[in-house]
């Protein structure tokens, strides 16, 4: 048996006629009447009685048209279904953003994604250090990875996305905050929060090359993995730090964010993916990320 059997019965069926079916299928109508009795001998049952005005079906017909229907349908469904997976429109998206694109990129880009592509399922993972998300994506436990370049990585495609200036953080009692842009020499007798050092960080890499070409080496207090937590710290009073300019997005009371004067050190984001992930729904989640950030698609 065949699927064209099915729409063949299901054709004559619905038509109570031979001719009238065959021309619905653009078939012969001998053609059709050959391929229905194949159908019966196949199935050992009389599906239609037939006289030389009408078609009717038979009790066995009436229950055989309510499972052609039901398998038609399903392979119909089946046929959409494969169509959408080959175009993107579904699938699940596995995305980490380091500590400071979390509170700014992630909350944009899930609101587009969700707009756009509500068949993907997005797992979002925020706070993620550069090299947690090339484990991940190594491992492939993430699928995209938004995180501060340069990856040494092989099997990974980085494509930067933009470039941002670092900016002060400060506790909102420091007299600085009452300056509109603050001059890093200035910060050189405050104590640090900083992110990871020993390369988990490229802004902490960022950081102490910033404060070194402004004459000082910044003493350094206290080392945190996460963005929140860090500017938590500098609202308590601990000490001040540099983050990159889109953490101003994260609003903590006490801590406020003040650009730096004569300082041009800048740091950039990247999205990362393996060099062998050619599943279209990640490259159109990719390719949203481009546009949202006016990147190179």
């Amino acid at each position: 048996m065949e699927l064209r059997h099915l729409r063949y019965f299901v054709a004559v069926a619905e038509e109570c006629h031979f001719g009238r079916a065959a021309d619905r299928l653009h078939i012969a109508q001998p053609a059709l009447s050959h391929q229905i009795k194949q159908l019966e001998a196949e199935l050992g049952v009389e599906l239609l009685t037939r006289t030389t005005r009408k078609v009717q079906l038979t009790p066995a017909g009436e229950r055989y048209l309510d499972r052609a229907r039901a398998v038609l349908a399903s392979v119909d469904a089946a046929g959409v279904e494969a169509g959408r997976v080959s175009r993107g429109d579904v699938g699940r998206v596995a995305i980490g953003f380091t500590g400071s694109a979390t509170y700014e990129l992630l909350p944009s880009l899930a609101r587009v994604l969700r707009r756009d592509f509500p068949g993907i399922e997005l797992d979002l993972k925020g706070e993620m250090l550069t090299p947690d998300q090339v484990t991940a994506l190594v491992e492939e436990t993430l699928d995209i990875g938004f995180l501060r370049p340069p990856v040494r990585e092989p099997g990974l495609v980085v494509q930067v996305l933009r470039r941002e200036p670092l900016i002060a953080v400060l506790p909102a009692s420091h007299p600085l905050t009452g300056r509109d842009t603050v001059r890093l020499a200035d910060l050189r007798d405050e104590p640090f929060i900083c992110y990871p050092s020993h390369h988990r960080s490229v802004v902490y890499d960022a950081v102490f090359d910033a404060c070194q070409q402004a004459g000082f080496v910044p003493s350094v207090v206290q080392e945190v993995g996460e963005t929140s937590t860090l500017v938590s710290f500098v609202a308590g009073g601990l000490g001040v730090a540099l983050v990159p300019a889109s953490v101003r997005h994260l609003q903590i009371t006490g801590s406020q964010y003040r650009p730096l004067a004569g300082t041009t050190r800048e740091v950039q984001l990247a999205a990362a993916t393996r060099a062998d992930d050619l599943s279209p729904h990640v490259a159109k989640v990719l390719s949203r990320a481009h546009s949202l950030l006016g990147g190179p698609r």
